[in-house]
């Protein structure tokens, strides 16, 4: 919900107040949140990573948590997604997942509509991928738990592929003859797969200096092109925009941008150029040649297949003809 806002306005033109969690729009009221009672914590807030208590019932960052379990509000979250798949949405990401229960989400899954008909099959789901971050670092919610409800994020996919890239300390790509599931890998049917995110190609989340961003185009192509080729997972590729970063001390200062803007900050339109490169400072790593190629041939059995790990860190794919 919202954050650490007083009174504000929201977009429909709609009052709420943070303080006394009143959102007269929806409706919800204070009985619709988690209390400092039911997070366990006197501030109300997440102290501790590693009481899963705290990870689902208390605020994260002052965000006003919601309280799932209560039918009212599962209705309304319900309503709101029904809604947008009526208008022609064919999905869902569940940001922030691992701060939700799992037997919360299914009952509102559940209760999803399928896609309308006037854009898909009859009978057809909304595709759904949580948002889990979990880097087998100990912590008590763990992306298995979100099993059963829709594709999860495979954070350790992108963060050890671009360890592999790097050529980090026995980190070769010789080893990438069984990468998935032996690695200790969600399913590959369950698992979204991603080079990187909007959250770690600017140092937030999961995966630290490891990861591979537009930044490095070489090595990002290399990553990107192996995901694509390599069967595991459902591969998800970025599409991002440059900002001007700033580094020190390990950390981005400027991190915190957004789009490409004008001095009236309206967001600056895409430009396209022949080469499949864009202006206006848009990125557009999904319109890269590479990719349309694997894609118009539907040759990425064939060329998994034939894959020869030639040595320590040398991998050979053959072309598709």
């Amino acid at each position: 919900m919202t954050g650490l806002h007083a009174n504000e306005t929201g977009t429909a033109g709609t009052t709420y107040d943070y303080r006394d969690r009143m959102y007269p729009g929806v409706p919800y009221g204070p009985e619709d949140f988690h209390t400092n009672e039911t997070c366990g914590t006197a501030s109300g807030s997440i102290e501790d990573y590693k009481n899963a208590r705290q990870v689902r019932n208390c605020e994260l960052v002052g965000m006003r948590d919601l309280d799932q379990s209560i039918a009212r509000v599962q209705a309304k979250m319900v309503e709101f997604l029904n809604r947008l798949i009526g208008f022609g949405v064919a999905g869902f990401r569940i940001d922030a997942a691992k701060h939700m229960w799992p037997e919360d989400l299914e009952v509102i899954f559940a209760k999803l509509d399928d896609l309308s008909t006037e854009f898909f099959h009859q009978r057809t789901r909304p595709f759904i991928y949580q948002e889990v971050i979990d880097m087998d670092n100990g912590e008590a919610v763990t992306r298995w738990e979100y099993q059963g409800l829709g594709r999860i994020t495979e954070f350790l996919y992108g963060s050890t592929l671009g360890a592999i890239f790097r050529k980090r300390p026995l980190m070769l790509l010789k080893h990438l003859r069984n990468y998935g599931e032996p690695w200790g890998f969600l399913p590959s049917d369950e698992a979204l797969a991603f080079v990187d995110n909007h959250d770690n190609q600017r140092g937030h989340g999961a995966g630290g200096a490891d990861i591979l961003t537009f930044f490095e185009p070489r090595l990002y192509k290399m990553a990107v092109a192996f995901m694509l080729a390599w069967p595991y997972g459902l591969p998800r590729v970025m599409s991002s925009y440059r900002w001007p970063r700033d580094i020190v001390g390990g950390e981005d200062r400027n991190a915190w941008m957004g789009p490409p803007c004008d001095e009236a900050w309206r967001i600056k339109p895409v430009v396209r150029y022949p080469n499949e490169s864009c202006g206006n400072d848009w990125v557009c790593e999904h319109r890269r040649n590479f990719k349309e190629d694997f894609e118009k041939r539907k040759r990425l059995q064939f060329l998994t297949k034939h894959a020869e790990f030639k040595g320590i860190n040398f991998t050979a794919l053959p072309r598709c003809e």
